[in-house]
């Protein structure tokens, strides 16, 4: 049976094995650095849910460390995030950027890394996230029998399935992932979708808890500055990764069939080198080639504080991804109450609520999102009444409060029921 969205809400801090008190709990993050610059190719959504997960964790009074691969020689060995939240660098590898396709040969090193550090200061439970970082925990975690719970954030069954002989993965990762999953406590899925490819993979639903990921509420809102807008008298957008999966090209192909509309396309390297990004190069090209170059703002990678004036400075937030594990751009836009037209894969099917916040499509249909986006701005009341509700729907699911005491929840599935011994990580 699906685990439930709705049957991992809040819960009491003082429940079962967490009665003792506060978790040392350890967040393994090997690529994706909390500290990153967000916007390059493998800097993006799980750097934020790392992030918030670690601080809205430390809010309900855990004790949290992040383990991520040093990248960069000038970094020291640990940096308060916040308190409660300390980022380790590990040493694995050369201490310099590389693409995380490229790192699989480090995560031995890694993983014994963590187990030196884990010896010597135990932490309660330990928190993967990504397919390489549950590689490298799952060895330090067995070695020291540690209770181990996973996030992959995305799939390799799926990444393969739709990119093909574009998937750079290595090729071990499909049977990583299955021993990561068979072989850790428990599973946290980020949506419904993911737990049925899982089940494909021979990993129990039973196995799985569904957590969806989060919004900071409180700075994705509809109150506060709006972006300038231009003269056209209606406004699309898309924000995230420049990359082909994302369906930019779609939105472009869209745009011919949506007249007085502009296209604000957020996202990718800094503004004064977008102009030599190649996925940018070739959406210039197809906006030439459709007619519509003259509606079509590309701003660059832009600071998150000037997110959401962007979003809010939209009529529709497009999300047209050829598949996405989860997608954090919807929620996004509906916590700023903002309609939304997705498409109907992975994470989207849960956040977007179709009709209600906005409106699910087929991937990779041009003319099906022109459809759909069409019938929205030709509704000012219709747009309204779904940035409400998206609005809401986002306070009561999705705020960071409730996605940590679900998460909590499901670190209480795999404790040991009597008091575990606790220290600093």
């Amino acid at each position: 049976m699906t685990p439930s969205l709705d049957s991992l809400g809040p819960g009491p801090l003082g429940a079962g094995p967490l009665a003792s008190g506060a978790l040392s709990i350890a967040l393994v993050s090997e690529h994706a650095s909390p500290l990153a610059t967000l916007g390059g190719v493998d800097a993006g959504g799980q750097n934020v849910h790392v992030a918030r997960l670690a601080g809205a964790l430390a809010d309900r009074g855990h004790r949290v460390t992040v383990y991520t691969r040093r990248d960069d020689r000038d970094l020291p060995d640990r940096v308060a995030l916040r308190a409660g939240v300390q980022v380790h660098h590990v040493p694995a590898g050369p201490p310099e950027q590389l693409p995380k396709d490229e790192l699989l040969p480090y995560m031995a090193d890694f993983g014994r890394h963590l187990a030196q550090v884990w010896r010597r200061q135990r932490p309660d439970v330990v928190h993967s996230h990504f397919w390489m970082s549950g590689l490298a925990s799952l060895r330090a975690a067995r070695e020291l029998g540690l209770p181990l719970l996973h996030t992959y954030h995305a799939l390799g069954t799926v990444k393969r399935r739709h990119q093909r002989r574009a998937d750079t993965s290595p090729p071990e990762r499909v049977a990583c992932e299955t021993e990561v999953g068979l072989g850790c406590d428990r599973v946290v899925a980020t949506c419904r979708d993911e737990v049925g490819e899982l089940a494909r993979m021979g990993i129990p639903a039973a196995k799985v808890s569904v957590v969806p990921c989060g919004v900071d509420t409180e700075l994705f809102t509809p109150r506060g500055p709006v972006a300038e807008r231009g003269a056209h008298p209606h406004r699309l957008l898309q924000l995230g990764r420049l990359v082909p999966r994302k369906g930019a090209a779609v939105t472009v192909a869209a745009l011919a069939a949506l007249p007085e509309t502009e296209l604000v396309v957020v996202g990718g390297p800094p503004p004064g080198r977008i102009g030599t990004d190649p996925e940018a190069r070739r959406l210039r090209e197809l906006a030439r080639e459709a007619g519509v170059s003259d509606r079509v703002r590309f701003t660059g990678g832009v600071p998150c504080e000037d997110v959401p004036p962007l979003l809010r400075s939209a009529d529709v937030v497009v999300c047209p991804a050829d598949y996405e594990p989860f997608g954090i751009v919807p929620l996004e836009a509906m916590a700023c109450g903002r309609p939304v037209v997705a498409s109907a894969v992975g994470g989207q099917l849960d956040t977007v609520a179709d009709p209600a916040t906005g409106r699910l499509v087929p991937p990779r249909d041009p003319k099906a999102l022109a459809r759909a986006v069409a019938e929205l701005l030709a509704d000012p009341a219709a747009r309204e009444a779904c940035g409400a509700a998206g609005r809401r729907r986002v306070l009561s699911r999705y705020g960071w409060g409730s996605v940590a005491a679900a998460t909590e929840a499901a670190y209480c599935t795999v404790l040991d029921p009597q008091p575990a011994v606790t220290g600093a990580v």
